[in-house]
C-alpha cells in the first residue's frame, strides 16, 4: 500500500509533566495524519460522500520525544474488509530513526448522508494502492 508521511517538530504545548510528548498528543497526530492522507489522495466526490470514524486504537509507545525533536510520521493502510480499514501509523525520531510510537487503528467507512457503514469499494482501495 502507498504510504503517506510528514514531519512535525515538538513544541512546548505537546509536552506533559515529565517534559515528554503527551500520549494524548500522539493520538491526535495519528488522527490528523489519517485525515490528511485521505483528504490529499481521495477525489472530491469521495470526500463529499463518505466519512471515516475510529473504532479502535492499539498503540505501543516505544520511546519518548522531547521539546524540539523532529518526528517523522508515516501511515499506510494495512488491509481493508467490508466497511473496516486497518491503518498503521509509525512515528520516528527523524535524526536517529528511533521508533517512538506504532499504532494500528480500525476505521469504519460511513455514508456521509446516512452515517451508515458502507463497503469499501475498489475505487476507495485504489486511493491507497501504489501503482508506480
Amino acid at each position: 500500500m502507498k504510504s503517506f508521511q510528514k514531519t512535525i517538530t515538538v513544541v512546548a504545548d505537546d509536552l506533559d509533566d515529565l517534559n515528554h510528548v503527551n500520549n494524548v498528543r500522539y493520538v491526535q497526530w495519528m488522527q490528523d495524519i489519517a485525515k490528511e492522507h485521505w483528504q490529499t489522495k481521495a477525489p472530491q466526490e469521495l470526500l463529499s460522500t463518505t466519512a471515516w470514524v475510529v473504532l479502535t486504537h492499539h498503540i505501543t509507545y516505544k520511546s519518548a520525544a522531547k521539546l524540539n525533536d523532529e518526528i517523522l510520521i508515516k501511515t499506510y493502510i494495512d488491509k481493508s474488509k467490508g466497511a473496516i480499514s486497518i491503518r498503521i501509523v509509525e512515528m520516528y525520531n527523524k535524526h536517529n530513526d528511533q521508533l517512538l510510537v506504532k499504532s494500528k487503528t480500525e476505521w469504519c467507512l460511513l455514508n456521509a448522508e446516512t452515517f451508515k457503514p458502507m463497503r469499501i469499494s475498489k475505487e476507495i482501495e485504489d486511493v491507497f494502492i501504489d501503482n508506480n
